[in-house]
């Protein structure tokens, strides 16, 4: 029986209807919740993501300004220019896009970012809180795959989740995410990689399978259980032979997968729908912290 399709799009919807009731409360109070990117050169996929934030943040009410640096600048003046946020009250949230020009320091940059105002969790302190199970910024990414998870009526309690992908924007921060005990975690996590031994006798063991590897169409219906709920965020794009277009895909063989699995997100439409809808949700959170 083909899998339950579980629709990034409409969860983002209902999402943001939530959240239009929360910015609206927070304007009776005086408070315009306001989100901050910082961009740094022109890389073309940071470009089409301020792009869809921008949509996003009008969409639900969230004040949005884009930082658009030069890509000679320096690191002090990268640096101060952070600083000059965290220091505006009016300012609730910071993004700073990667990647950064070869000359600047990430690292550095991240940490810059007020941990007050960190909404991607970049920043090591978030990144420190998440592991410890201490409220904090998750980073968009993992977080729209819990609520994908939860609102789509798939608790990651007490099941057997399988990551596959360790990166620090997707595979570590969900393993400190699902590990907690606390709603919407206490979770059994294995981390696997492109370079475990037997990938799919870890695979078939999970009653939950995230797919965050970055490779086109990696993970196939043979290594996935019957019944198994399937997470995909890759995002690879690769030749439409029909078409002889570039197309978009995910890390998962969607059309073969979709037959064994249980329940399974589309790409597009599954996790990439929910991502710049999760930086509105902690932004309004921060606000909402300044307001008391």
């Amino acid at each position: 029986m083909p899998a339950e399709i579980i629709d990034g799009r409409k969860i983002a919807a209902d999402i943001q209807a939530d959240l239009k009731q929360r910015i609206n409360h927070l304007q009776e109070k005086g408070v315009s919740p306001k989100l901050v990117t910082i961009l740094v050169g022109e890389d073309p996929a940071s470009i089409s993501y301020l792009r869809g934030i921008t949509r996003t943040c009008g969409e639900v009410g969230v004040l949005t300004e884009s930082a658009r640096l030069p890509a000679t600048i320096t690191q002090q003046e990268l640096l101060t220019k952070i600083d000059e946020l965290n220091r505006d009250s009016k300012v609730h949230g910071i993004l700073l896009f990667l990647p950064l020009p070869g000359q600047l320091n990430a690292l550095e940059a991240e940490s810059a970012i007020s941990p007050d105002k960190d909404v991607d969790g970049t920043n090591p302190i978030s990144t420190g809180k998440l592991l410890l199970g201490e409220d904090t910024f998750f980073p968009s990414t993992p977080y729209g795959v819990q609520e994908l998870l939860m609102r789509s009526g798939h608790d990651p309690n007490g099941k057997h989740v399988v990551i596959v992908g360790r990166s620090n924007i997707v595979g570590k921060p969900l393993v400190g995410i699902f590990v907690q005990k606390q709603k919407g975690a206490n979770a059994t996590v294995t981390v696997c990689h492109t370079g475990t031994k037997n990938l799919s006798a870890f695979t078939r063991q999970a009653d939950i399978l995230v797919a965050a590897m970055g490779r086109a169409k990696a993970i196939t219906a043979d290594m996935v259980r019957e019944g198994t709920v399937v997470i995909d965020v890759g995002v690879n794009f690769i030749p439409d032979p029909v078409t002889g277009k570039n197309k978009q895909v995910g890390d998962v063989d969607f059309e073969a997968v979709k037959e064994v699995a249980g329940a399974i997100t589309p790409v597009p439409g599954g996790t990439g729908a929910v991502t710049s809808v999760m930086l509105m949700v902690n932004t309004v959170k921060a606000a909402e912290k300044l307001a008391g």
